[in-house]
């Protein structure tokens, strides 16, 4: 089972754009020395709207190898076409992934129906364990309970990670097919208090920065330690919401240059964070008890 603290990893880039592959391997190195559970390549944070098709699969691929089996790999694999998202998981699996997340559809708009449909060809087209991923915020289409319900009946589906921030929402998961899936988080905001009600991890952003703090956390959610966990991510707050004051990755990216971890690189239409909110992001930074210049 995949649970835990589980990076949604950046893709590093070099200010003309270039994936910079030997970043990458010493981020890999750094999250499974720090604790991190899992790692998500080649999701939202790892811009995969602006990488192209060979450039995603070299991802996953290269990062199957230099993890070697030492914490599970889950590759992004999603797209509003079908075809293609059968595409990208055939090509994880080939490569070694051992799970893929799967975004739902996004700008065009599909129903509860075939949304249903999208997952459930995807899920009898590539045997790969498959999670879910609703994030209605970015896709403008809301993944609902009881679809998520209908497709956990499903063999290789096994998970879903629901961003919608919507504590609700989640209770209503773990409700219906918690004991069929993991519901995990994926809002760093309220992904504690998702674990202590019975979710089995978080994918997170703040990770990126903190990958040891957010195992602990983790790691004490999981167990119903409420205390515990509430000591170690309070100082984190700031950090889950101030990394979203622009489009993710734009403020994480800058952050992790602040930490020197990766170059400054980030694909258009992305931009480097707007100077103004550059104060208050190092010092959700400092309060995360990060050191920077």
């Amino acid at each position: 089972m995949i649970q835990g603290s589980i990076v949604a990893i950046v893709t590093p880039m070099s200010p003309d754009g270039e994936i910079d592959y030997p970043a990458f391997d010493h981020l890999i190195d750094w999250h499974i020395a720090s604790g991190t559970d899992a790692i998500v390549v080649a999701g939202t944070t790892g811009e995969s709207p602006t990488i192209t098709e060979q450039e995603h699969c070299d991802l996953i691929s290269h990062c199957v190898k230099k993890v070697a089996g030492r914490i599970p790999v889950v590759a992004g694999t999603g797209s509003n076409s079908t075809r293609e998202a059968i595409f990208f998981t055939e090509a994880a699996k080939e490569y070694g992934a051992d799970a893929c997340l799967i975004v739902v559809p996004y700008y065009n708009k599909p129903s509860q129906e075939g949304l249903y449909q999208h997952f459930k060809k995807i899920a009898e087209s590539v045997d790969i364990p498959q999670i879910l991923y609703n994030v209605p915020s970015r896709t403008g289409c809301d993944l609902q309970a009881q679809t998520v319900s209908r497709l956990a009946d499903l063999t290789n589906i096994v998970g879903i990670k629901e961003a919608s921030g919507d504590l609700d929402r989640c209770r209503e998961l773990l409700t219906l097919c918690g004991n069929r899936i993991s519901i995990l988080s994926g809002d760093d905001a309220t992904a504690r208090q998702l674990m202590l009600a019975g979710g089995k991890g978080n994918i997170s952003v703040t990770a990126n920065l903190v990958p040891g703090q957010m195992h602990d956390m983790c790691k004490r959610a999981i167990a119903g330690d409420a205390v515990g966990a509430e000591a170690i991510d309070t100082p984190l707050a700031g950090l889950h919401s101030r990394l979203f004051v622009e489009g993710n990755p734009v403020p994480v990216k800058w952050a992790m240059t602040q930490m020197g971890l990766i170059q400054s690189g980030i694909r258009l239409p992305l931009v480097e964070l707007n100077p103004a909110f550059r104060v208050p992001v190092a010092d959700a930074m400092r309060a995360a008890g990060i050191s920077i210049a």
